[in-house]
């Protein structure tokens, strides 16, 4: 049942603060399965749920939930960076003190069993100032995070600049929205305002990179309806992300069409702005592999494609963009990171994308956009300097 990772912050946040402190057995029990129950949310979820991808639980609670999982991580972090201190502060003036001299200017050197207690005391043994502080420093940054997480995304604007964009497709603009993670904590009117910022826009195209949804169509249809209102000149086309196939595949791709987004599964249009074509390309995701179908195909994706006209490719993963700028593609739009969330969880998820995780990158001269993402997942709903967005690119043609 439990999840084994959240066990390593469990047990220690259990020995350094919740079994030193100055209180009864009773309370120490009561503080232990709260630990516990927040350090396993994911795992209770799934459990009692029977789903981790969507759980189905009201919004505030799924907040809660996320604030003291995010909160508990924190505590874990700070703890452990206050415990790696002392040890080596201590470390540090037990070598003097067998030197036999102190450092100029400080104390005498402790003795071997005050560097215990130093090193060793509980935070919660600390004064109560102290431990007011901690706390606002844990509890206030994840409530503000969650309240960022379920904000509607801004509008970020910007230019992309292709080498081989024709002059007849100067100008063009295109929203792209990302990780729409339509569920029960994103709900309809989230996916409502959404809808209204992009339309807003005017934009020529609207393309959607993938995780739209989680959970099945039965389930989300009240806040799906909402996409079918996107409007765009050249149309609205999305490709698949990882939630997809967690949420059911095949009649979310059947769904999608109903509501007028033309799905990219390894395939292509070619839109014919001022008269000059421009390619739009999609795939699917590596997960698919194991659901047995289909992963991306890029080769596939391309099949009878024009040659001489540009490429922009929605691709739910950025990691595979130096692959994909050798197969032909001038412009990559993806999703997949949500920004990394959080200091520290960023550089995590970077390591995982290729070092791909937020903003504009060059490579090997095909620029990449990778979106922090509208929304994200319910069961970790947390973003800490990492806001969601909408974004709209004007086409420009980059200099030779």
């Amino acid at each position: 049942m439990f999840f084994l990772w959240p066990l390593i912050p469990f047990f220690y946040l259990l020995f350094r603060l919740v079994l030193p402190a100055r209180m009864g057995a009773g309370a120490k029990v009561l503080c232990a399965l709260l630990l516990l129950v927040v350090t396993q949310a994911f795992a209770i979820n799934r459990f009692l749920l029977g789903d981790l991808a969507a759980p189905d639980l009201p919004p505030w609670l799924l907040m809660v939930q996320g604030w003291l999982f995010a909160a508990a991580i924190l505590l874990f972090v700070l703890v452990l960076a206050r415990d790696a201190f002392l040890l080596l502060r201590g470390c540090w003036r037990l070598l003097f003190r067998r030197k036999g001299a102190s450092p100029a200017g400080s104390p005498a050197s402790p003795s071997r069993r005050e560097l215990v207690r130093a090193g060793c005391g509980g935070l919660l043994l600390a004064r109560p100032a102290e431990r007011i502080a901690l706390a606002a420093a844990v509890l206030g940054p994840t409530a503000f995070g969650v309240g960022e997480a379920v904000a509607v995304p801004a509008l970020r604007e910007e230019e992309a600049r292709l080498r081989r964009l024709a002059p007849e497709h100067e100008g063009l603009r295109v929203a792209q929205i990302s990780d729409l993670h339509m569920s029960s904590l994103l709900t309809r009117d989230w996916v409502a305002a959404v809808v209204d910022r992009v339309n807003a826009q005017k934009p020529d195209l609207i393309v959607l990179t993938g995780d739209m949804v989680d959970g099945p169509p039965e389930r989300r249809m009240e806040s799906a309806r909402e996409l079918s209102r996107l409007k765009a000149p050249l149309g609205v086309f999305a490709c698949v992300g990882n939630h997809e196939y967690y949420s059911g595949y095949p009649a979310w791709v059947r769904v999608f069409g109903e509501l007028g987004l033309h799905m990219l599964l390894n395939g292509h249009t070619v839109l014919t702005p001022g008269g000059k074509e421009l390619v739009l390309a999609g795939l699917t995701d590596p997960v698919a592999r194991t659901f047995g179908l289909p992963g991306p195909d890029m080769e596939a994706a391309m099949a009878g494609a024009p040659a001489h006209a540009p490429c922009i490719l929605l691709e739910h993963r950025p990691g595979f963009a130096p692959l994909r700028a050798r197969q032909g593609a001038d412009f990559q739009l993806s999703g997949h990171t949500h920004g990394g969330q959080a200091p520290g969880l960023r550089e995590i998820v970077s390591s995982f994308n290729n070092g791909y995780v937020r903003g504009w990158f060059d490579v090997d001269g095909m620029p990449l956009y990778v979106s922090p993402g509208a929304g994200l997942w319910g069961g970790f709903p947390i973003r800490i300097a990492t806001p969601s967005e909408i974004a709209v690119f004007t086409l420009r043609r980059a200099e030779a």
